[in-house]
């Protein structure tokens, strides 16, 4: 008898009729059931055929909606990494949909458990059938067609503004959406999120995880959910959790349908979408988690193991193996799926260096990563790193390779620093501790002591394979307290999350300004501070990242890690006062003179610029009297004052970043220079400070960031471009 070759699409593929193949890589395994589910039966189809470890067979009677799993037969041995147990329904790794995103149950663990999901000690066998209480994977419509390219927006990493949210929590709570539709996919395809998100300015919407995931253990016991949905059950399957009711009752085709129509609404836009996954490790968690999918079709292949035992470099439990060939395959078709089919524009891949780790550590030429620059089908999807994981050598910002952009921590760490941490030990210790001055203009000209390496190959001296656009600079994150708690917060306040405030990192840089908490009379000095640090991040090179809500001086009430709380504590709120709204105008202002304004969005490293330079690309780094920094200065703990020029040919900008308590005039370089007039652009203290122009000297009023336009370069016959359509200054609007 002939044996047709083995697809070579891994998972189901079938015709209208339900007729096709399905094949599965599970090397380990000694056989594989699909079980199919019709009216409340079930209908196992062994897959007769292995080849190379991949099991496949025939099958039929799989049409759209039609609910099935997995059965994996193979040896009990735990202490081997193997725990093969048919009587535990498997999700298909490949699946579309799920039929539900349910709470985890005692019945989808492999081995027995008691009531608190503790596992009986040596691990048992157990022999419960699941079938009825286990997630089942659904065979779902894929319509490409549903994706329309020709609205993608395709901006320049140069030009891209990214704004981090999350699906549920963006809208759940804005009285502008009908209630049905807050907090789902519809509802940030909604004219209402389209318009805030577009009048805001920012150009991308960076997603936390949207695959289809599981709670944890641990928050299972504590009645809590991770909300972050950084525990993923599928790579392929929406979490449906985010879908409408509607589109939850009319199965997994209509929730990928409802993801699809957001992302070309947001694509109308003007938006780009940009998918934070989690490709590192799944929601199966330590050897005590649970068996839903990978574990029980083969353990050691999916997960890295040593002798039996889970690496854990991602603190969850497991590891997702990429040294596995059939596992780099996996991640590429998932990728695929959601640039090509679902139509996103670019990944966040959650602790990236665990996905090139090899046995001999981080490799940038690992094949995983290597695969994802070079695959046509991924042509100018932005790709950027979470650059670090948990194990040894774990931190590796700078060390990803040329074509992916880094989450740049020492951005945050130093700009926070430079407002917040000097400003703390000042009035704690009477001067600052450290020449924050340095670091700040590090941050702020791109991290080239991070991001420019040399070229291997034999290039002019000075070329680099990176640049600016490498950093992608926050100052908050999900993760971390919110831009409003940095100014009101000297400690995290995390008792919440169950963990006797233990979870949560230690090291915020934040300063209270005073008192810990809320505090009206504060909150002056409070958004005065929030500004500076929103200023540094959208005047700074690199790709600029907000956090949804520091837009609205969002609060967590100090919660510095806030991931297990799906409540008011993390969406959104909508609320508005004149505080709220000062704060609103300003970052759109701030965001609009960076689209303005070209020499704030380098895409190569800055050189010294001397006073004949009027080509894009130079700096100069200036005193308060308009003198160059000397050395001395910036090793200086005392230095508080910052002004860089940066000559570009529409003019010069000159950016003023002072952290002194106190008024104090600024000289500006602009008749040295030989520039045209000043204006303001930019001013942080809204306000607070006022231009001499005569005499090219600023007066600032406090702790303020200003950038200054100048309108061209004078000739003895001609004037510049005008900059009449710079934005309004704040205390104008």
């Amino acid at each position: 008898m002939n044996v047709p070759p083995p697809p070579t699409t891994p998972g189901l593929t079938v015709n209208a009729a339900g007729v096709g193949t399905y094949s599965i890589p599970a090397p380990r395994a000694e056989r594989i059931d699909l079980c199919v589910f019709e009216g409340g039966d079930e209908r196992r189809i062994p897959l007769p055929h292995v080849d190379a470890g991949v099991h496949w067979g025939a099958v039929e009677g799989l049409t759209e909606g039609t609910h099935y799993g997995l059965r994996a037969y193979g040896p009990w041995a735990p202490e081997q990494g193997l725990v093969f147990n048919p009587n535990k329904l498997l999700i298909d790794p490949y699946a579309h949909g799920i039929d539900h995103a349910s709470s985890l149950l005692e019945s989808m663990f492999a081995h027995t458990v008691d009531s608190g999901l503790r596992p009986v000690e040596p691990l048992q066998l157990d022999p419960h059938d699941n079938a009825a209480s286990a997630i089942h994977s659904v065979v779902t419509r894929v319509s490409p067609e549903r994706f329309d390219p020709s609205l993608r927006p395709r901006t320049a990493l140069r030009d891209t503004v990214i704004y981090e949210a999350h699906v549920r929590g963006f809208s759940k709570l804005n009285p502008h959406l009908p209630p049905e539709l807050r907090g789902t996919y519809a509802g940030l395809a909604h004219e209402a999120s389209t318009t805030y998100l577009r009048d805001l300015g920012i150009t991308a919407l960076e997603l936390l995880p949207i695959h289809a995931a599981l709670d944890e253990v641990h928050l299972t016991r504590l009645g809590l959910t991770n909300y972050w949905g950084y525990n993923t059950l599928s790579f392929f399957a929406p979490n449906p959790r985010y879908a409408t009711k509607a589109a939850r009752e009319m199965g997994p085709g209509a929730v990928l349908a409802e993801v699809q129509d957001m992302v070309n609404a947001l694509h109308a836009a003007g938006i780009e979408v940009i998918l934070d996954v989690v490709y590192n490790h799944t929601a199966e968690g330590a050897k005590d988690g649970p068996t839903v999918s990978f574990r029980g079709l083969d353990a050691r292949e999916y997960y890295w193991q040593d002798s039996g035992h889970l690496a854990d470099f991602t603190g969850t439990g497991n590891t997702f193996d990429a040294r596995s060939p059939y596992v780099v395959d996996l991640v590429m078709r998932s990728l695929r799926f959601w640039a090509n089919t679902v139509g996103v524009d670019g990944f966040r891949f959650d602790l990236a260096t665990t996905l090139a780790r090899t046995d001999h550590g981080f490799d940038p030429r690992h094949p995983l990563l290597t695969a994802m620059r070079t695959d046509p089908a991924l042509a100018g999807i932005k790709l950027i790193a979470e650059p670090w994981d948990v194990g040894s050598f774990g931190w590796q910002t700078g060390n990803f390779p040329a074509g992916m952009s880094e989450w740049n921590d020492s951005f945050r760490d130093d700009i926070r620093g430079f407002w917040l941490s000097s400003n703390r030990e000042l009035s704690e210790h009477g001067a600052p501790q450290h020449p924050y001055i340095r670091d700040l203009a590090t941050r702020f000209a791109g991290s080239a002591d991070v991001f420019r390496r040399a070229d291997p190959h034999d290039l002019p001296r000075g070329r680099s394979m990176r640049s600016p656009l490498a950093s992608i600079n926050f100052v908050t994150a999900h993760d971390g307290f919110t831009l409003a708690d940095l100014t009101a917060y000297n400690d995290k306040h995390n008792v919440d999350n169950g963990e006797d405030g233990r979870d949560g990192t230690d090291n915020n840089r934040s300063f209270h300004h005073g008192t810990e908490g809320p505090d009206t009379a504060l909150d002056a000095v409070r958004d005065r501070s929030a500004r500076n640090l929103l200023a540094t991040l959208l005047t700074s090179a690199g790709v600029p990242m907000l956090t949804a809500g520091d837009e609205r001086l969002r609060t967590q009430a100090g919660n510095n890690n806030a991931y297990c709380h799906d409540s008011a504590l993390t969406w959104l709120s909508w609320e508005s006062n004149e505080r709220v709204e000062r704060h609103l105008t300003f970052t759109k202002q701030a965001i609009a003179v960076r689209h303005m304004l070209s020499s704030l969005r380098p895409s190569t490293f800055f050189d010294e610029a001397s006073l004949e330079d009027r080509d894009s690309g130079g700096i100069t780094w200036l005193k308060g009297d308009a003198s160059p920094m000397s050395h001395a200065d910036w090793f200086n703990p005392e230095r508080r004052h910052l002004s860089i020029a940066i000559p570009h040919r529409d003019g010069l900008t000159v950016v003023v970043m002072s952290n002194e308590q106190g008024p104090r005039e600024v000289q500006l370089p602009a008749s040295a220079w030989g520039a045209g007039p000043l204006r303001i652009a930019l001013d942080s203290s809204l306000g607070g400070a006022s231009l001499d122009v005569e005499h090219e000297r600023l007066h600032l009023d406090g702790p303020t960031l200003v950038v200054v336009q100048s309108n061209g370069w004078r000739s003895p016959t001609s004037q510049a471009e005008s900059a009449d359509n710079l934005p309004a200054h704040p205390d104008k609007l």
